[in-house]
């Protein structure tokens, strides 16, 4: 088996094999880009590695070799070589981009005997030394786990004893004495050695690659970016080029449009002087690349040109990685570029616009989770008035957030976890070791750092508000403080973070909701034209439905009317009908919700101008209506005029052992029927008098917690029965459907008995989830993490579809109902609703329509149109 491939061998549709690294390396090999010459140890070799012990085989190591003569032969350079040594970089490149994840070692061969020779071919001393240090530090941090800080404090200490401002003020001598400390920080923290053989460099490094796909940060990573455990990484290794090899020389990174914005202009940073882990870091500001035209026109030039051509060749907004040495450009990277979820949208829809990528391909590129990123509100203006910003920094990633500030990604962890505050990391500058603070934080803050930094590249990644390069904040990691000149900010104090325009405030400022813009917009257009899936809310007031309409929303799939009783005076005549003894003791608190409801329903309907509107009769069990503590009691007593003593014995006389399964949804209706009846006559009233005034309502009324045909048939009968008594007495007719809530696993095993006295399904997935698992939703916090961390489930089934379970009750379900009834509306109105791994599935099985709350409708969506795409 072929485990290595020259980038003369590959190409871009070679990921899996090659990694992504590797491909595009071989992709702009194949289009005669400057590629400094180099080969890729594959994806497979990665897996045997694993399945050998993690150990490298006798068969890979004698590939190596083969490949270290062929690289020696275009090169000519050699390992080891006191005359001309080669020098390589080696870095890894799983097939979906995981930036700053894995590991990374720069100027392998560098060594006692061929760091003079660098320095005599280069005649340039310093040069030398300097990148001999940053493979001992690289080298030290990766392959022997030494703590990268340890080698920063040498830098540091040495900066300070000569007042110097920058790395690049180290002199020869400087460097020189750094290497010899950072070789006794190997004999004294690890009791280890540098390998002065670089063919061990490389296999120590190969090795330390491939382990690095199983470390915590790259873990923790695929967890959240739902990338698969099995991939693999391939190893990418390659003739060095030094952008620090002086002032004619530099690296950068650069984007074909803005990453923030979406703006199509060259947008990226350079470093002069300097190798890539300088610019990415965040240790030096660099300087913005349209810089790079004054300074550098033939290399701008150069360099404009082949990131257009590699967008056009790809069809995608690229981030390119380069170097410049001596005045010569080379590409060292090409990827598709990570990028906020505004950018994404306008990129895409931009694209489509540009003739490079049609509609079905924008909407593929879409996570459907992160356009609830672009839904994220902004500081409302009047609080911003009166407020002194703190610091400035660079705009990383658009949003407004507040929270309490912590220092370190642990603590910062902590807070979230078991405190339940909102966070906000505030460092000097992150690395991919933050990567579990950096998750849970509301907003990402460095003091150091550019655009393309580990920080910044993060927080667009995630769609969290980031602001970088804020260089007035002064970190000090022991104090657990950041200082502003005369302010301290310490740990837990609040503060706000906008990353539109790199402001930060003290304080926790009022935000205000964002909007679907114009891009958004248009692509949701498109992701309807291509849906099967209607997409409907779950609305209980009209503020909510008036927000989901601004969404687009279908309808309504789901109002809650139990949600309608819980305002002050509802509640009351709630309690009254609730605590009433006999039907007669309920008539009056009847009447009273009776003309609220009524109001409710007309101002519902009255928004939906026609759209269909579900509305669920009566759910949750009495007790939730009920006083509980002391105080109440006393209060609600005096409220309806009864003695504390007797509220409590009919408290008492409701109590129920486990009253989510006991005298709730359609129980009520056969127990009090006059509770169902008020809810359909206020139903029904409201949609005569809508008709009335030229209106279009056809109510859709659905029974909650049905089991059985026989049940489904009762309560529909009650329902009926009342409808047409108020048609007759009006003399006017209604269209109107009567469906069940499939939330029962003996109702969906019996579906098509249901189906027979039903006009619709509608799953709720909570109850159905808790009743196939015997899980109480109320109470999986307690076990749930922990479930998902030993990968006993995959994903909380009460947020993502359990398809093997709950998912074959409903493809059941699916297929009994249409087995009686082929046209059958089937709706999913449960939390899984706007969950996008759930919409997958729910397309797979012929669901009519997901309902989910407004905030999720962009995100169901797009959700939507890509389940269409891949089941076409």
């Amino acid at each position: 088996m072929k485990q290595i491939y020259f980038f003369s061998e590959g190409n871009k549709d070679m990921r899996d094999l090659l990694g992504g690294k590797g491909a595009n390396l071989a992709e702009m090999t194949r289009l005669n880009l400057p590629v400094p010459h180099g080969f890729t140890i594959t994806t497979e070799a990665c897996h045997a590695y694993q399945q050998n012990s993690h150990q490298l085989s006798e068969a890979l190591m004698l590939e190596i070799d083969h490949a270290l003569d062929r690289l020696s032969a275009s090169t000519g350079k050699k390992f080891n070589d006191e005359s001309n040594p080669l020098l390589i970089s080696v870095r890894s490149g799983a097939a979906i981009s995981m930036p700053g994840m894995m590991d990374t070692i720069l100027n392998i061969g560098l060594n006692d005997k061929s760091v003079i020779a660098l320095a005599n071919i280069t005649g340039n001393e310093r040069f030398a030394y300097d990148s001999y240090r940053r493979l001992l530090a690289m080298f030290g941090n990766v392959v022997y786990g030494i703590d990268e800080g340890t080698f920063d404090n040498v830098l540091t200490e040495t900066k300070q004893a000569h007042n110097y401002q920058s790395d690049l003020e180290l002199t020869t001598t400087d460097l020189k004495n750094i290497v010899t400390r950072f070789k006794e920080i190997y004999q004294n923290n690890a009791n280890k050695v540098f390998p002065q053989n670089p063919k061990d460099q490389l296999l120590a490094a190969v090795d330390s690659v491939f382990a690095s796909w199983d470390n915590n940060r790259a873990r923790v990573y695929r967890r959240q970016n739902n990338i698969p455990e099995t991939l693999g990484t391939a190893v990418n290794v390659q003739t060095m080029v030094f952008g620090n090899s002086g002032e004619d020389s530099g690296t950068g990174v650069a984007f074909t449009r803005n990453p923030a914005t979406g703006e199509k202009n060259l947008f990226g940073e350079y470093l002069l002087n300097a190798q890539g882990e300088d610019v990415v870091s965040g240790v030096r500001t660099p300087a913005p690349i349209s810089t790079l035209r004054e300074s550098m026109p033939e290399i701008y030039n150069q360099f404009a040109k082949i990131a257009e051509k590699l967008e056009t060749h790809y069809r995608d907004m690229q981030d390119l990685e380069f170097t410049i040495e001596h005045g010569k450009l080379y590409l060292l990277q090409a990827r598709a570029g990570k990028r906020t979820p505004a950018a994404a949208v306008k990129v895409a829809v931009d694209l489509v616009n540009e003739g490079l990528i049609d509609k079905e391909t924008a909407i593929k590129r879409i996570k459907p989770e992160s356009i609830s990123a672009m839904l994220h509100s902004e500081f409302a203006h009047k609080a911003l008035e009166r407020q002194h910003i703190l610091a400035t920094g660079l705009p990383a990633s658009p949003g407004a957030a507040s929270g309490q500030v912590y220092f370190t990604a642990a603590s910062a962890k902590k807070a979230h976890d078991e405190k339940h505050q909102k966070v906000v990391l505030l460092r000097q500058d992150t690395s991919p070791e933050d990567i579990e603070g950096m998750v849970v934080s509301e907003a990402i803050v460095t003091s150091r750092g550019g655009m393309t930094s580990h920080a910044a590249v993060v927080a667009r990644g995630m769609g969290s508000t980031g602001v970088v390069g804020a260089h007035a904040l002064q970190v000090s990691y022991p104090n657990k403080t950041a200082t502003v000149d005369e302010t301290v900010i310490h740990e837990g104090d609040w503060v706000s973070v906008d990353g539109t325009n790199g402001n930060l405030y003290l304080g926790q400022l009022e935000t205000t909701d964002a909007n679907i813009n114009d891009d958004l917009a248009t692509l949701l257009e498109w992701a309807k034209e291509i849906s099967h899936l209607g997409v409907y809310t779950n609305a209980d007031t009209p503020a909510d439905f008036q927000r989901a309409l601004e969404f687009d929303a279908d309808g309504i799939g789901l109002t809650r009317t139990e949600h309608m009783f819980f305002k002050p005076e509802r509640l009351l005549q709630m309690r009254r009908l609730i605590l009433a003894k006999d039907a007669q003791g309920r008539k009056d608190p009847l009447a009273k919700i009776l003309a609220l409801q009524e109001n409710d329903f007309y101002q519902i309907y009255k928004l939906s101008a026609g759209k269909s509107v579900t509305v669920r009769l009566l759910d949750p069990p009495l007790h939730e209506f009920l006083p509980h503590d002391e105080k109440e009691i006393k209060l609600v007593a005096k409220e309806i005029n009864t003695t504390v003593d007797a509220l409590k014995s009919r408290i008492d006389s409701l109590k129920e052992l486990n009253p989510m399964l006991g005298h709730r949804g359609d129980r009520l209706a056969v127990t009090y029927p006059d509770i169902y009846q008020m809810q359909v006559t206020a139903i029904t009233n409201a949609a005569i008098r809508l008709n009335q005034e030229g209106y279009d309502i056809k109510p859709h009324i659905m029974i909650p917690l049905t089991n059985s045909r026989s049940e489904m048939k009762w309560v529909r009968d009650v329902v009926e029965e009342t409808i047409q008594k108020i048609l007759i007495a009006n003399d006017t007719t209604l269209e109107y459907q009567i469906g069940n809530m499939m939330e029962m696993p003996r109702a969906c095993v019996t579906a098509d008995k249901i189906a027979e006295v039903s006009d619709f399904f509608s799953f709720g997935t909570n109850d159905l989830t808790q009743l196939t698992f015997g899980y109480s939703r109320d109470d999986v916090g307690s076990f749930m993490p922990e479930y998902i961390a030993q990968g006993i489930l995959p994903n909380d089934p009460f947020q993502t579809v359990d398809t093997e379970g709950v998912g074959e009750l409903m493809r059941m379900a699916v297929n009994r109902g249409r087995g009686t009834n082929a046209e059958l509306p089937i709706g999913v109105c449960g939390e899984v609703g706007g969950d996008p791994k759930s919409i997958q599935f729910f397309e797979k099985i012929g669901i009519s329509y997901v309902s989910c709350s407004p905030f999720r409708i962009p995100v169901a969506r797009i959700a939507a149109a890509q389940a269409a795409l891949s089941n076409n």
